[in-house]
């Protein structure tokens, strides 16, 4: 994954300000994103390792997305 859109950005910064994993409805909440577009972006970065998901249906930010908003 080479540049990060303003939505990816984000969902990004939303989990990287949470101490516990969030659902999709958190996220959506939290960036005011479509829960689609917030499902496809999770789908996308949990491919390219900056997301993970340590509790199903929670996500979490991973160093590598840490390090790719900062």
């Amino acid at each position: 994954m080479t540049e990060l859109t303003g939505e990816q950005m984000l969902i990004l910064e939303a989990l990287a300000g949470t101490e516990a994993p969030w659902g999709s409805k958190d996220i959506v909440a939290a960036t005011g994103l479509d829960k689609k577009v917030v499902s496809n972006k999770i789908a996308a970065m949990k491919k390219a390792g900056l997301v993970d998901s340590p509790v199903r249906c929670k996500y979490g930010v991973t160093e590598a997305g840490k390090k790719a908003i900062s």
